[in-house]
């Protein structure tokens, strides 16, 4: 290895481990689920994005083996070049009409998907303006076109209205006002009729990543546009399908215009080949199953009450949360990392998260709650926390 490079890793990993945030993803030995096998431990699992269980399901799972049986193991190339298969088509008519939009694509994941988007619609002489706890994939899509950029206070929309008072003003081209559905760290949600609101004054366009919300808010599972009732109202919903779902990929949903639009002009479709066909397959039986299958979207809130009341109750501070994802705000980076790990001797799995994630001094342990949890997981995972947190000094 390069000198000089070595010596630049080196000092980095010190660094890290100096403050005590050091950390190499554990390893999973089962499926994705409530109770898992990870690093040869039993485990519940506190820090999937698996919200409804779906990774599991027997619908899902078996549509992915037809796939790999009638169409292979993977694509073939990319769409635009070696053609779209069937299968792809259809999960975006499912998606379309999940989300109640007259069209949808899907990008390899919900990174690119957000990448693609914005990089590609937003030129020189636009504007785009973001909250400012919005998701990496968003900010890197800002980063990658020559529109501007403007950043608004987390949630405060009488500064989104100033900033697009001014960009108006000024004379501005065309101006996107993107917002995560619900944010990631925080578990809050943003208020979509205020942003829809101050579009309309102000010529904008909406865009929300509904990566988060997706499975979790609104009728069934559709979304936050659904959750404000904005559905005939709305432009442009990001998702990804490795959440609730309980897959991966990413997705826009949209006006037929712009998905035409990204076919012909985004890097992210244009570059890279799509899904294998089994993901593919599996992606529009999830979709399938929130459609028929309520049930779990509603076991997913009744699990996701239990869980924050019983943390309240102890004395953490969870922040204000709406939603499934429900932050234990502990401090520091290192105490956030040491509570994880003595979670993880408890038998629990409740991943750290420190900066640059979070700001130092808002570092966390993020949870989130499945529908396929049991009562006594849950009871389970909270005794862990009081005698974790009582330990340590939290509470």
């Amino acid at each position: 290895m390069n000198l000089r490079l070595k010596a630049y890793l080196e000092s980095e990993i010190d660094a890290l481990k100096i403050k005590g945030i050091f950390r190499l993803p554990r390893v999973l030995e089962t499926a994705a689920g409530p109770r898992v096998r990870m690093d040869g431990r039993d485990i519940i699992q506190l820090s999937s994005n698996n919200y409804l269980g779906l990774t599991r399901h027997p619908k899902v799972v078996a549509a992915a083996r037809r796939a790999v049986e009638e169409f292979g193991a993977g694509p073939g190339a990319v769409r635009s070049i070696a053609g779209t298969m069937s299968l792809h088509l259809e999960l975006e008519k499912r998606l379309a009409r999940f989300k109640a939009t007259e069209s949808a694509l899907v990008f390899q994941s919900g990174y690119t998907a957000n990448v693609g988007v914005v990089s590609t619609l937003m030129q020189e002489g636009d504007l785009i303006v973001s909250d400012e706890l919005n998701h990496a994939s968003i900010i890197d899509g800002c980063r990658l076109c020559k529109a501007q950029r403007s950043i608004y206070r987390h949630l405060d929309y009488g500064h989104l209205r100033e900033i697009l008072k001014a960009a108006r003003q000024k004379g501005a081209g065309k101006i996107l006002v993107v917002a995560d559905g619900v944010f990631s760290m925080d578990g809050d949600v943003s208020d979509l009729k205020a942003i829809r609101a101050l579009c309309r004054e102000f010529d904008a366009i909406p865009m929300v990543d509904d990566a988060h919300a997706t499975g979790v808010l609104g009728a069934d599972g559709r979304g936050s546009v659904d959750h404000f009732g904005l559905k005939d109202d709305w432009d442009i919903q990001i998702g990804t399908m490795s959440k609730a779902f309980g897959v991966m990929g990413g997705y826009v949903c949209c006006p037929r215009l712009l998905v035409d639009f990204y076919i012909h002009k985004a890097r992210p479709f244009l570059f890279s080949s799509s899904h294998p066909p089994a993901v593919i397959a599996a992606c529009s039986a999830a979709i399938e199953v929130m459609e028929t299958e309520p049930e779990w979207h509603a076991r997913l809130w009744d699990n996701t009450r239990f869980f924050k009341e019983g943390l309240k109750r102890l004395g953490f501070n969870t922040g204000n949360s709406m939603t499934p994802i429900t932050p234990v705000i502990v401090g520091s980076g290192s105490r956030a990392a040491r509570f994880s790990d003595e979670l993880f001797d408890a038998g629990v799995f409740a991943q750290g998260i420190y900066f640059p994630m979070v700001a130092e001094e808002k570092s966390r342990l993020r949870t989130i709650v499945m529908a396929t949890h049991t009562r006594r997981d849950l009871e389970e995972a909270l005794d862990a926390f009081a005698r974790v947190g009582r330990n340590l000094g939290v509470i």
